[in-house]
């Protein structure tokens, strides 16, 4: 128990003396290291210093150098100041001796003015005398001098003004006549189709004259029977062996002429009969339209048209102008608008359809109101004709304007057609007709002296009087009365207007 005691106690006690003398040892090593880190702080405070006062003794250094610079560049901007200002003070001394040169100039030109100005007032005064002595001389004011002068320059520059554009207009027409008879003379032959000169007839031959009586029949009820369902005029006169039918629908007119044909044939000719071979020959006589217009826009090569279209076409083959089958020119301006439309580059669909329908128009019925150029359009595009299709058959008479050059190669498709030579014909009374009114449309314009229609109404050549028309008044009134030509009269082909104007200078030697 004592001994256990002892234990504790002795280890208590090396217990105290090893917390003490850790302690110090503790103490002592904090001591030591805080000495350490006085002494670095003091080593950093001393060096912190050194490089301070180094610092400061080049700052100190650098201040001293920045000073003496700015002193110096000091002296020598006032060196320069002092120099500008002298250069000034020598340009302002200048300026001052220009200044009085420009003052004694200016005293001169003074001087000089006003001298000047007393010779102008002298001029002006001797210009006013001339003036007024040429106005003496003259008996003339200074206005109608001038006026005389202008109305001189004017006359002059007039003629010039026409002789220019009469060397413009000769070129001009010299080589677009060149190409256009090129070209036309190419499309002519490539076609190279036959004249037509036949027309439709509307006498029915009889086998002997006492078939009349039979045509006529008890009372003339077989013909009025015949022309009330025909819808003609039966003629029945002292021609042997032949009477005549009379229509102004060509259609009905072959209606009844084929009919009549087969009733002298037959030779039962009745009302019953009557009516009844009429109604054959109007259906057989459609399909035979109907088979026209096929053939014409087949050889024309317009496909696609329709049925309505191709009926239409197909009763041109019953219609001629001037002597000339209208269906057959129609295939014929279309194929010459073909030609022209590839050697110029143009639509040749377009050309081709219309052309061949441009005269569409004239196998409408006569009750219908307009141009058959304006019918003839309007139906077209009723049927899904296109729209410059139809403003190529609308405008070939100029009623509306042309919007392609299609519409234009179709009028002179139209044209050479219609011109070329057999193409047609027309009577003695139309021709005379149409001469005097060509010679009276000339006659009408103030200056004209004579006019005479040439080459069977080709050419039509007017003279004028010389001193009511000047040459320039001369190249307008070939125009003006061309225009009046195409506006009020209808004519095959072109007409050629030439004015002439003629000065003659008489005088006698004595």
């Amino acid at each position: 128990m004592n001994g256990t005691f002892i234990l504790i106690l002795i280890s208590s006690i090396a217990l105290v003396l090893g917390a003490v003398i850790g302690f110090f040892i503790k103490n002592y090593q904090l001591a030591r290291e805080t000495d350490k880190k006085q002494n670095k702080a003091n080593k950093i405070l001393a060096e912190a210093e050194r490089k301070s006062t180094d610092i400061i003794k080049q700052s100190q250094d650098r201040a001293i150098e920045i000073t003496q610079t700015a002193d110096k560049d000091a002296l020598s901007r006032r060196t320069e100041i002092t120099k500008s200002e002298e250069r000034l003070q020598s340009r302002s001394n200048q300026l001052d001796k220009r200044a009085e040169k420009i003052e004694d100039r200016e005293h001169a030109i003074s001087q000089r003015q006003s001298s000047l100005d007393k010779k102008a007032n002298q001029v002006e005064e001797m210009v006013k005398n001339v003036s007024a002595e040429l106005e003496r001389v003259s008996q003339m004011t200074q206005a109608e001098a001038k006026d005389l002068l202008l109305e001189r320059v004017e006359q002059e520059a007039r003629n010039d003004m026409s002789r220019i554009v009469r060397e413009i207009e000769a070129e001009a027409q010299e080589q677009g006549e060149r190409k256009a008879r090129k070209l036309i003379a190419d499309a002519i032959q490539r076609v190279a189709s036959d004249h037509v000169d036949e027309v439709t007839s509307s006498t029915v031959p009889l086998p002997s004259d006492d078939m009349k009586g039979r045509i006529i029949g008890r009372n003339g009820r077989n013909i009025r029977a015949f022309e009330k369902a025909a819808g003609v005029d039966v003629i029945v006169d002292d021609t042997p062996e032949a009477i005549t039918i009379s229509c102004f629908d060509s259609v009905r007119r072959e209606v009844a002429k084929n009919a009549m044909g087969k009733l002298v044939l037959d030779g039962r000719i009745h009302p019953a009969h009557i009516e009844k071979i009429i109604e054959k020959e109007q259906e057989d006589l459609d399909k035979v339209i109907m088979e026209a217009g096929e053939q014409a826009a087949y050889e024309a090569g317009v496909p696609g048209l329709h049925t309505e279209i191709l009926k239409k076409l197909g009763r041109l083959k019953f219609r001629t102008s001037y002597g000339q089958n209208q269906l057959a020119h129609a295939v014929e301006s279309a194929q010459l608008a073909s030609v022209l439309a590839a050697e110029m580059g143009a639509n040749v669909e377009i050309a081709k359809a219309g052309a061949l329908l441009h005269d569409l128009g004239k196998a409408m019925d006569h009750n219908v109101e307009g141009t058959h150029a304006q019918i003839g359009a309007e139906f077209a595009e009723r049927h899904g004709v296109g729209a410059k299709i139809v403003n190529a058959m609308a405008s070939h008479h100029h009623e509306v304007e042309q919007e392609t050059v299609e519409a234009i190669i179709v009028e002179a498709a139209d044209a050479i057609s219609g011109a070329r030579p057999g193409a047609r014909r027309e009577s003695l009374e139309q021709y005379l007709k149409r001469v005097r009114a060509l010679e009276d449309v000339a006659n009408s314009y103030d200056g004209v002296k004579s006019s005479y229609a040439l080459q069977a109404g080709r050419e039509v050549r007017i003279f004028v009087r010389p001193t009511q028309v000047d040459d320039l008044a001369a190249s307008r009134l070939a125009r003006d009365i061309t225009k009046t030509i195409e506006e009020t009269m209808q004519y095959p082909g072109k007409i050629k207007v030439t004015v002439i104007r003629e000065t003659r200078t008489v005088e006698y030697a004595k």
